[in-house]
């Protein structure tokens, strides 16, 4: 595909956005009324007991429909003219000597794919003609969360439907186009960066959070000031723990880091694991669990196209895992006594992978958390893969006692563990490989260039 760079300079494709979502709306909701799509934005909200503004972080749905990342803004989108308005705030001279000149309406017009821009203190007079006596007002979508909460000032979106609208963007986020995907490839490109320079500094550091202090320092320096979620530097035993955030153990004497962070560009997240040899070569365990996970991920990307059933996928991951594992020695039995069984959960709890987009967990993956099969209770994503999602595959193999130790304990699973084996391998932590994949007709491409292969990881630290 073109190159992101390129695509960027142009605007960000709110409008077709708008009529993205509106088109759904009137397929699922069938009423042929007029209607418009009302959004607020994020508001500026204060830190408690404090006089400064919490960090701002604009509402998805909101960015999606406008492109506009400011606070304290408003959109409507008229569906039968297909006209976007975005409001913004109006110029307060008070505040100029502190935060210094606003984007002004006709910067914002030029700036953002929008029809009309106007203060947010006319948001009221745009909507009055509609309540005017024998006027017929069009049908208001928002959400509960986005109307007014004051009832007078409500007044002005009814009538309104509270339901339709949450639901329409969800789902219309989950296929990007083409100016999205090259946002998420800018933030894989800084990501990328920051993971080399986490290798190049690896044996050169102390304690975890150096590391994601070199990470961090990278990734603002390359234009991504925000982080895409909270990182993970977990080294040893703390690699086994999958949300570890703590970042602040010492790394003397460890085998392995798991790395899990990535950039957020312009409310885009990337979402990429790493896991490195601290001294700068896998001893023998952890190579060995390198490799099946590697196997792992390279026999599930071989599996997807559009329409790919996702469970299969993840069907995938557990067979490899299994055969890997009985390789080693890890796992004794038969190969379909033990995936039967579920026992390679012990050893690979989670979903192989999410949508992923402005959201490092993105919208529209219908996950069934109730699940009584502990296999897919944690898949983010059920049912098929539409073309031009974008979702992760991060396939692992962990060694957390609190997962693992109740397995030996039950008749069930123990039979099919040997604990003897086992004792080799608890300080390889966890490995996960994690990279950001778009589905196409007939296959995929891969955002994430961060290396992962053992030998060309090995020559960056080592250099």
């Amino acid at each position: 595909m073109k190159h992101h760079t390129s695509i960027l300079k142009g605007k960000y494709p709110a409008k077709a956005h708008c009529a993205k979502v509106a088109a759904y709306l009137k397929e699922t909701v069938k009423d042929d009324s007029p209607a418009r799509i009302y959004i607020q934005g994020q508001k500026t909200r204060m830190i408690e007991d404090n006089d400064e503004p919490q960090p701002f972080r604009q509402r998805r749905h909101f960015f999606y429909l406008s492109g506009c990342n400011l606070p304290d803004c408003h959109l409507v989108y008229d569906i039968p003219t297909s006209t976007l308005t975005l409001f913004i705030p109006p110029l307060d001279p008070s505040s100029v000597i502190w935060s210094g000149l606003p984007l002004s309406p006709d910067q914002a017009l030029h700036k953002y794919d929008v029809d009309q821009v106007r203060p947010s203190s006319e948001l009221y007079d745009h909507l009055a003609p509609t309540r005017k006596p024998g006027s017929s007002a069009p049908l208001t979508f928002a959400t509960k969360s986005h109307l007014p909460c004051d009832q007078y000032e409500q007044s002005y979106f009814m009538p309104y439907n509270l339901d339709a609208l949450h639901t329409a963007v969800d789902e219309c986020r989950v296929t990007k186009d083409v100016y999205e995907v090259a946002m998420l490839q800018k933030a894989n490109e800084v990501t990328t960066a920051a993971h080399i320079a986490v290798l190049k500094n690896l044996k050169h550091k102390r304690n975890e959070q150096e590391l994601e202090a070199v990470f961090t320092e990278r990734r603002i320096a390359l234009g991504c000031t925000e982080q895409a979620y909270h990182g993970i530097f977990g080294s040893g035993h703390n690699a086994a723990t999958l949300h570890y955030v703590a970042n602040n153990q010492h790394l003397q004497g460890r085998w392995n880091l798991l790395v899990d962070a990535a950039a957020e560009y312009d409310c885009y997240c990337a979402d990429v694991t790493r896991t490195m040899p601290l001294n700068g070569t896998f001893n023998e365990e952890s190579e060995g669990i390198y490799r099946i996970v590697q196997k792992m991920q390279e026999e599930c990307l071989g599996m997807l196209k559009a329409a790919v059933t996702w469970e299969d996928v993840h069907v995938k991951a557990h067979e490899v895992a299994i055969e890997g594992l009985l390789d080693l020695g890890l796992l004794k039995g038969d190969k379909k006594d033990i995936f039967d069984s579920r026992t390679s959960v012990a050893f690979f709890p989670h979903g192989l992978g999410h949508y992923l987009g402005m959201d490092t967990h993105d919208t529209g993956g219908h996950p069934d958390y109730e699940d009584k099969d502990k296999m897919f209770q944690y898949l983010r994503v059920r049912g098929t893969l539409p073309e031009g999602s974008v979702i992760t595959v991060e396939p692992g193999v962990y060694f957390c006692r609190f997962i693992i130790e109740p397995f030996l304990k039950d008749e069930k699973h123990k039979e099919f563990i040997d604990e003897k084996v086992l004792e080799r391998y608890w300080d390889v932590g966890g490995v996960r490989i994690e990279d950001d994949i778009l589905i196409t007709k007939d296959g995929y491409e891969n955002l994430t260039t961060a290396p992962k292969d053992i030998d060309e990881m090995k020559k960056i630290i080592n250099s």
